[in-house]
């Protein structure tokens, strides 16, 4: 692991314990590039770790200290995530810049990564998150490249644990937003929580709708929490 110190944190706020993972791409164009924002004072933003394409781990914040990753988001009806959680930024150049999948070295060192971090703090399999679940109005990465099973299959994060129907049919009632916001999510605007939703768990299902099949894997992942 490299050093790489930036002055962008503070302290945390003492009585709240870390509980959220908060995983992000870098969304410019080189990895140095990220690095020399992460690290610049005017742009007030950072992030505990980076992960290269070639696997190479970058530590920017202690993890007792409060990085600045999360920004405007919730979970579970929390909005201080910035206070609670480790965020991980794993180099790629995002939607804006030619996004692309993630390398399998990358995936290795981020799932050896976490689970280090999980060791040392006590965070909820449904905690492990993207940037989008939590800003899903303002964000999308990692986006829906990001292969989350992968982390699952480590017992990293959740994952459905049965196939979702493939009944397309409107779903009218309000129960997918109920679940979806009981899940964690903040359902202010429920498109684009949905979107979040099926990027995470249903990558090649982009609907932005409540549509039964999507309905059907949240009703599995909170039978499954």
């Amino acid at each position: 692991m490299i050093k790489c110190p930036s002055p962008n944190f503070n302290n945390r706020t003492l009585e709240i314990e870390v509980d959220i993972l908060v995983l992000h791409y870098t969304g410019m164009p080189t990895a140095n590039e990220a690095l020399d924002r992460m690290c610049d004072p005017a742009a007030e933003v950072s992030a505990h770790y980076m992960i290269d394409e070639d696997g190479q781990v970058y530590q920017l914040v202690p993890e007792d200290k409060r990085a600045w990753h999360a920004g405007i988001s919730s979970w579970r009806g929390n909005h201080n995530i910035n206070d609670r959680s480790i965020g991980i930024e794993l180099v790629n150049p995002g939607h804006e810049f030619g996004y692309r999948a993630f390398p399998d070295i990358q995936i290795d060192a981020l799932i050896q990564l976490i689970k280090k971090i999980l060791s040392r703090y006590p965070i909820p399999a449904r905690n492990v998150v993207g940037h989008s679940d939590i800003a899903p109005t303002r964000k999308q990465d990692p986006g829906e490249y990001f292969n989350w099973s992968q982390l699952a299959s480590h017992n990293i994060g959740v994952w459905p644990t049965a196939n979702a129907s493939d009944n397309l049919n409107q779903i009218t009632n309000l129960n997918f937003a109920e679940n979806l916001e009981k899940f964690g999510y903040e359902i202010t605007d429920l498109t684009s929580a949905t979107l979040a939703f099926q990027h995470h768990f249903l990558p090649s299902f982009s609907t932005r709708q409540a549509d039964s099949k999507t309905n059907q894997c949240l009703e599995n992942l909170l039978k499954s929490i």
